[in-house]
């Protein structure tokens, strides 16, 4: 029995033990339906896997849980190992950032292989032994896989509802397309036509400290907003010291080198002082239309080392908040030794900041990824 089908049988074991109606037969139907899809892409995988195991929607959840910690144990070295000629990797889906283990109570991998330690970042195999290792202790090539390793996370931050109605499975009635339609039937009415809302992609504005306590992450962050951007269509993006740049069109540059290069002709206070509450009262003044529309969700990239007025930050971080879906902050101080958010100005923001997150690390972004992610399910 090949390696493929090996795996198989334990997943359907795995599945059946979380109370999953999982035999035999359907494990073979997907032996089968994965030779016609890219084994190497497991986005393709996962989608195969649960269109012939998941047969009522409540179980969906669990579902991906168990997708998750199995591939995570088995799946990168089996995909590679099976992979045919002519399948290119592709882009993972949200299941690509995990990276803690997940807990399975009362459910334990017994085909004889090592369990994956938690935190290793399995996913990205190429940058493993980078995975908690600080960005401000990176090398030039280990930036260089850095920077790949970026490249592969899916940023789903979900979709808006917009006022406009259109057709479909809504809680409205078409009125207007029903009536038209009884004018077949000679005026009595069959079947009432709904209606739903609109959805459109939630946008992200990236709002990226870049004076001379951050400069040590700002280069890699950048990295970070550019692979945002070429992932998430609607990505307004600004850097601030004493004050405010817009940078979305330069990171919109294809190649990296060339949008930072470009970033960096753009910016006149790179490594200057900060004043967060004045970047971001310029903000309210001169981009509310354009960057703060359709409820975005904000991420806010500083250490928090604020010479300004903290009166002044606290009532822009606090309008901030009610102009945007969500407000994440991002600090690359979190996680060090003996750190503790205690400087005036984060004192007076953290109340109006929604998640307060680490952003120091490659696992911490993947995280971000997971949370963004997780986003596109709540009102």
């Amino acid at each position: 029995m090949s390696a493929l089908l090996d795996n198989l049988l334990v997943f359907g074991r795995l599945l059946r033990a979380l109370g999953l109606e999982v035999h035999v037969g359907r494990l073979l139907d997907i032996a089968e339906a994965l030779r016609h899809v890219n084994i190497g892409a497991r986005q393709d995988v996962y989608h195969t896997c649960r269109a012939l195991l998941v047969h009522r929607r409540d179980d969906l959840a669990m579902f991906d849980r168990a997708f998750d910690a199995f591939w995570r144990v088995h799946g990168d070295g089996l995909l590679r190992a099976h992979r045919r000629p002519g399948d290119a990797p592709r882009a993972d889906h949200r299941h690509v950032g995990t990276t803690e283990a997940l807990e399975m109570p009362g459910v334990a991998f017994d085909d004889g292989e090592a369990e994956v330690p938690s935190g290793t970042l399995q996913t990205w195999s190429d940058a493993g032994t980078l995975a908690h290792k600080d960005f401000a202790e990176f090398t030039p090539d280990e930036i260089a896989v850095a920077r790949a390793a970026l490249d592969r996370l899916e940023w789903t931050p979900g979709e808006r509802r917009t006022r406009r109605w259109v057709r479909g499975r809504g809680t409205r009635v078409d009125l207007r397309r029903a009536l038209a339609r009884s004018v077949r039937t000679g005026g009595d009415v069959f079947k009432l036509p709904r209606l739903r809302r609109r959805t459109r992609p939630r946008p992200v504005v990236l709002l990226c400290d870049i004076s001379g306590s951050m400069e040590r992450y700002s280069r890699l962050l950048l990295h970070f907003a550019h692979a945002i951007g070429h992932r998430h269509r609607r990505v307004e993006a600004f850097v601030f010291s004493t004050e405010l740049t817009r940078v979305t069109s330069q990171l919109r540059a294809r190649r990296l080198d060339e949008a930072v290069a470009d970033v960096s002709r753009s910016v006149p206070d790179w490594s200057g002082g900060t004043r967060i509450g004045e970047a971001l009262r310029q903000l309210h003044q001169s981009w509310t239309r354009r960057a703060l529309h359709g409820g975005p969700v904000v991420l806010l990239i500083s250490d928090g080392w604020d010479r300004g007025d903290p009166v002044v930050l606290r009532e822009q971080i606090k309008r901030l908040q009610r102009s945007c879906h969500r407000l994440i902050w991002l600090n690359p101080l979190i996680g060090t030794v003996d750190y503790a958010p205690l400087t005036r100005g984060l004192q007076a923001a953290l109340p109006f900041v929604d998640d307060f997150l680490p952003a120091r690390t490659l696992t911490n972004l993947a995280d971000l990824a997971l949370h963004l992610n997780t986003l596109a399910g709540r009102g």
